[in-house]
């Protein structure tokens, strides 16, 4: 069990000071909305604020605050939880885990400190994007994107053990 927590603990560190240093960067040097095009027509560094969920969502509640603090506090103890439950041999699963916690915790970290969110990752085709977004978010995306990955080979592993 302590290799898991092990884990979690490098990875979530690595993660959370690589995503703050970067909101950090970001924030003393580019005022709001400016952006800077990194490839052509494809993506930017564009400092936006997020007050909401992903595409903004709640962004104007009265309640968004104490909603996405509590969401991430219950989803960081469920995440600890989860690891406590499964093998040292679930590396991937780990890892995932681990990839989750770390969003979860950089952008509490945001709302806690500046009641909403620092984004600034633009990905976008010519005059379509996407919402901008930050490291934390791409640590939560890849850590879900991983757990799928862990999932569909223990199905398959399942599958060839009956």
């Amino acid at each position: 069990m302590a290799s898991r927590f092990r884990l979690l603990l490098i990875v979530s560190a690595a993660i959370l000071v690589f995503d703050q240093i970067t909101k950090i960067v970001i924030d003393r040097r580019f005022a709001l909305y400016e952006s800077v095009t990194v490839i052509e027509n494809f993506f930017a560094i564009t400092y936006v604020r997020n007050k909401g969920a992903a595409f903004g969502i709640l962004a104007d509640s009265a309640i968004r605050v104490p909603f996405f603090i509590t969401v991430a506090v219950i989803a960081s103890a469920g995440i600890l939880w989860y690891l406590k439950q499964i093998s040292d041999s679930q590396k991937l699963l780990t890892y995932s885990l681990s990839l989750i916690f770390a969003g979860a915790i950089g952008n509490l970290i945001d709302r806690i400190r500046l009641g909403e969110v620092i984004d600034f990752l633009d990905a976008h085709w010519y005059a379509h994007h996407w919402p901008a977004f930050n490291v934390a978010d791409s640590a939560i995306c890849i850590g879900v994107g991983l757990m799928l990955v862990d999932m569909w080979r223990q199905e398959i592993a399942n599958k060839k053990g009956r």
